[in-house]
């Protein structure tokens, strides 16, 4: 179970004046196989994020710190997502630097991608950076 991937949806934002980092997660199947990107899981869990998100808007106003890793899909070992990210998670909450914080997010996570979308197409996941 160890080495069972977790994938992770998270947002870089700021609501009502202070920092957030909401996520939210699935442990992976240990028989998937890689692919290009997260599929129909990595969907699921995006949409219910910003789901989530939209749905707390109405209490505070909701402002994304980073465009191009505001929105982010990782792949962390299931240790990394236990022990590290909340590590990680409560510094960059509590005033760390955001660049920092994607790089140290970056060296943990097996794989990243990012939302794109375009006009009339579908979306798509994006490896980061």
């Amino acid at each position: 179970m160890a080495d069972t991937p977790y994938l992770v949806a998270l947002a870089l934002l700021e609501r009502g004046g202070q920092r957030a980092l909401p996520l939210t997660g699935k442990s992976q199947s240990p028989k998937a196989t890689p692919s290009e990107d997260p599929g129909v899981e990595g969907q699921t869990l995006a949409l219910e994020l910003l789901l989530r998100l939209w749905q707390q808007s109405g209490e505070n106003p909701i402002r994304r710190l980073d465009t191009e890793g505001g929105l982010l899909l990782v792949e962390l070992p299931m240790e990394v997502m236990q022990e590290r990210l909340p590590l990680l998670k409560a510094a960059w909450l509590n005033g760390g630097d955001s660049e920092l914080f994607l790089q140290e997010l970056r060296k943990l996570a097996g794989r990243v991608w990012r939302l794109q979308q375009a006009r009339y197409e579908d979306l798509r996941f994006v490896a980061w950076p």
